[in-house]
């Protein structure tokens, strides 16, 4: 069955035999990605190299496996086009390159529809929004408004320190007290 390995020149077999181990070893990281084991890093250790946050964040298993993958199946695809070993190993090394750079514009991507949609009142300061249910005058109730923020709209409770502000009408977002009540102002 793998009688083609035997008789391969050292190159051709040493580009198969990597690309079949990788190749195991991508569908297994794979599944487990799907399966949800896969995690968000490759390793955790608690060994730090340098600067975690440098140069020494990308050499990981992951890479290494892209690295390998690109390299050994461009090694493959390219023995018979490319006879000079010296050529054909650099064109093996640049395609294993591309992978590991294509794996990390695709990883950017994703990490761009990532977005922290957690609510902070402080972020919504002199903010515009509207009254949703009447804010009664001089502190002595609190009303409703609605305020536009990261695209959602939120109803949340406010108070305001001036005369009623009637339902419909334009408010500031003036001040937090400190249970997160919102203190506003009339816009007119």
């Amino acid at each position: 069955m793998f009688s083609f390995l035997t008789e391969a020149d050292a190159y051709l077999s040493t580009f198969w035999y990597i690309a079949i181990a990788v190749s195991l070893l991508f569908f297994v990281q794979m599944i487990l990605t799907f399966a949800g084991l896969g995690g968000d890093s490759d390793i955790d250790a608690d060994v730090e190299i340098g600067d975690p946050e440098g140069f020494m964040e990308y050499f990981t298993i992951r890479n290494a496996i892209n690295f390998l993958m690109g390299f050994s199946w461009a090694g493959v695809l390219l023995y018979e086009s490319i006879p000079n070993k010296f050529f054909l190993t650099l064109a093996a090394v640049a395609v294993g390159l591309i992978f590991v750079f294509l794996y990390f514009y695709l990883a950017q991507q994703v990490k761009n529809f990532e977005e922290d949609n957690t609510f902070n009142p402080v972020e919504i300061l002199g903010a515009q929004a509207d009254v949703y249910l009447r804010i009664p005058g001089n502190h002595e109730g609190y009303g409703k408004i609605t305020v536009s923020h990261k695209g959602t709209s939120r109803v949340l409770e406010a108070v305001t320190f001036s005369d009623a502000i009637p339902t419909g009408s334009k408010v500031i977002i003036e001040d937090i007290q400190d249970d997160n009540m919102l203190i506003v102002r009339s816009y007119e």
